[in-house]
């Protein structure tokens, strides 16, 4: 009888075997792809040369933080950078750093993006006939700090100009550029998303939302356009040391804007979806194939309410 039972019992015992073989395997496999394509983009490659897919490239955001490394960087390239940005003063000053640094044409345009619609109006006459070959989105907005999605300040003017500024801006952009560049069989689109889109992030519901499209956007439209010759990339970075982060001193983890953004664009052509800076990447990876989404969550909510209580309190004491 106990035979019978242990030879039944065998062919369990090896289904569970094999699924266990294959499912480690596959571990493996993809462990390895990841760290190639790692390699591939931060270690031995260096990427397309951007500067030769058009004589102009278009930054939004382009007054601070990421998006003005971007537009000096690829001005070091000899690009020259029409500068989208909300303030016009500000615009000026970084369209004469660019002039006097780089020697390339500039154009600014002066228009606040969580204003909907209308405003492509204002821009789309100022890329007419360029030829542009580099879009960078990158405009956008968080939270001033963490909070319940309810309780967020100003809420439905919040929604409405996160929508604008972090959605509507990269799909018009994109539909004002694409055309062109199909034409001409050739050109970059540089989404910047978040590593907040690597996963649901509470307390950053909204924001992790917005971010979590652009990156979808993205590679969708990579997959669509790519046999016309255009490159779409999706750019997650983890803190960088900008206003949005409200970090101000540089280190390996949290490296400068022009640290980021000169890594980030070495990888472009190499990675469709990038974290843009080896010790992110490193991060990214961790979170994407090792731990689970849920204690990804669970770990970013109990960051993110120690954050909240730090910063209402700061409120509170300035309200006092």
């Amino acid at each position: 009888m106990g035979s019978d039972l242990n030879v039944g019992f065998l062919p369990a015992l090896d289904f569970f075997y094999w699924l266990g073989l294959g499912a480690v395997t596959w571990f493996l496999l993809k462990v390895v792809c990841q760290l190639l394509s790692g390699a591939r983009a931060f270690v031995f490659g260096t990427g397309v040369k951007v500067e030769s897919f058009g004589r102009w490239a278009v930054v939004t955001g382009a007054t601070d933080g990421i998006g003005k490394a971007y537009a000096r960087e690829l001005a070091k390239r000899g690009m020259s950078i029409v500068l989208i940005s909300r303030n016009e003063e500000k615009l000026d000053e970084v369209a004469k750093e660019i002039d006097e640094q780089f020697g390339v044409e500039t154009k600014t345009v002066a228009v606040d993006f969580g204003e909907g619609v209308e405003i492509y109006k204002i821009i789309e006459p100022v890329l007419a006939g360029l030829e542009i070959g580099v879009l960078v989105n990158n405009v956008g907005i968080s939270y001033n700090y963490p909070e319940y999605f309810l309780d967020v300040p100003d809420l439905d003017n919040v929604i409405s100009k996160m929508i604008n500024i972090n959605i509507l801006s990269v799909s018009k952009m994109t539909r004002m550029v694409l055309p062109a560049m199909v034409q001409q069989s050739k050109g970059i689109i540089l989404n910047v998303s978040s590593a907040s889109a690597l996963f649901p992030v509470p307390l950053l519901t909204l924001y992790s939302a917005t971010k979590a499209f652009v990156d979808f956007f993205s590679q969708a439209l990579h997959a669509e356009y790519k046999g016309k010759g255009i490159i779409v990339q999706s750019i997650l970075p983890f803190f960088v040391t900008t206003k949005l982060s409200k970090i101000r001193k540089s280190g390996v983890a949290v490296p400068s804007p022009e640290t980021y953004v000169k890594a980030a664009l070495n990888t472009v052509g190499l990675q469709m979806q990038t974290n843009g800076y080896l010790p992110h990447a490193i991060k990214g990876w961790i979170i994407s194939s090792v731990l689970p989404v849920s204690l990804s969550m669970k770990l970013s909510m109990k960051m993110n309410k120690s954050i909240r209580a730090r910063s209402l309190k700061k409120l509170k004491e300035k309200g006092d």
